[in-house]
């Protein structure tokens, strides 16, 4: 429900003609789907509502940016907080998945750091590295004494 202009507007799916497709599509999706389509975690059904990780169905299109209120192509499984989090703003369609965290700081990204072994010297892991490509280049190495 807001307010424009001394006019009291009631959102669709919360009362009137669509309440019931809405009401239908709900069950339809708490039945089919069992993952959150924000976040990708699974929902857990037995959690009611007052819980934050409850299950809730979400407009992927929000009503508020014209998106159909009771369409089921519109509507997708959610948790509470996912959906309160997301608002009225349109993402794509289905979950991201998470960057993997290799530190507490952004690493420059001239080596792959996912592979990277601090015992072995840089040269040594590009030699094996270009090993296992089958690429092969003959490398001499000089030792001074000092």
């Amino acid at each position: 429900m807001w307010f424009f202009n001394g006019v009291i507007y009631i959102r669709a799916d919360r009362k009137g003609a669509h309440r019931a497709n809405y009401e239908r599509n709900r069950k339809r999706i708490f039945a089919t789907q069992n993952t959150c389509g924000i976040c990708g975690h699974p929902v857990d059904f037995s959690l009611k509502v007052p819980h934050p990780m409850s299950a809730t169905a979400d407009h992927i299109i929000p009503v508020a940016k014209n998106g159909h209120p009771s369409d089921i192509d519109n509507l997708q499984l959610a948790h509470w907080t996912c959906n309160r989090q997301k608002s009225d703003k349109i993402f794509k369609q289905g979950h991201e998945t998470k960057r993997q965290v290799v530190g507490n700081r952004n690493l420059p990204q001239s080596i792959n750091w996912m592979n990277y072994n601090s015992n072995q010297p840089q040269q040594v892991q590009e030699d094996k590295k270009e090993e296992k490509q089958g690429n092969k280049r003959t490398v001499v190495r000089v030792r001074r004494r000092v």
